[in-house]
Order: structure tokens, then sequence, then C-alpha cells
């Protein structure tokens, strides 16, 4: 009933910049927070980055001051801008959000969703 799909991830060089979007679709009556995983090959997937309903941010010590996620309430999407990538930022880019489902145009309950990923491979 509710889904999350991600687009603009891609192959760029080291130093160079992406961004991704995050669109949820579905029988939706809010989303909390919503957020950026990524999981690298032999990795666990780890937090990059999460945004509030009210647009409190959150990163991580490795993006700070290079990525900035962003959300638009009104459109059900998150953005994740990616600058000055390094080579070892290469990894599946997942998006996550608590969502509320709607029943009958009535607040359900809240789960958490993922995304399907969407690759980002930055060369040297």
């Amino acid at each position: 009933q509710v889904q999350l799909v991600e687009s603009g991830g891609g192959l760029v060089q080291a130093g160079g910049s992406l961004r991704l979007s995050c669109s949820a679709s579905g029988k939706i009556f809010s989303i909390n927070t919503m957020g950026w995983y990524r999981q690298a090959p032999g990795k666990q997937r780890e937090l990059v980055a999460s945004i509030s309903q009210g647009g409190s941010t959150n990163y991580t010590d490795f993006v700070r001051g290079r990525f900035t996620i962003s959300r638009d309430n009104a459109r059900k999407m998150v953005y994740l801008q990616m600058n000055s990538l390094k080579p070892e930022e290469t990894a599946v880019y997942y998006c996550n959000a608590d969502i509320k489902t709607s029943v009958v145009g009535f607040p359900g309950r809240e789960s958490n969703y993922w995304g399907q990923g969407t690759q980002v491979t930055v060369s040297s």
C-alpha cells in the first residue's frame, strides 16, 4: 500500500555531485522522519542523514558539510544533495521513512518503510 521509490543515482567522478530523490506513494496519512541510508559491498547499512517532519536535520560526521537533506511535505518527497563525493562513498543508497497509513481517511498505524535503493558509483 505504501511505496518509496528512489531516483537520481549514477556514475560520477570524485569531487562531483549527485542529487537523489525519493517519492512516497500509497495510502499515506502522514510522514514522520525521512532519511537516507547507504550500504557498500560487504558493509552494513548506515545512516547518512535524516530529516523530521518539521525540517530538523541530522547528519553523520562523514557527510556533514557536503551533503544536504531536504523534503517537500506536500509532494511527499525527500532529497539528498551530495557534493564533493568520494570513491569510498560508492554504495547503494536507500530511502527510509516512518509513515502513518490512511484508513478511510483516518490515521492508521505507523510503520517504517524502505525504498528499493539506487546505485551511486564514484570513480577515482
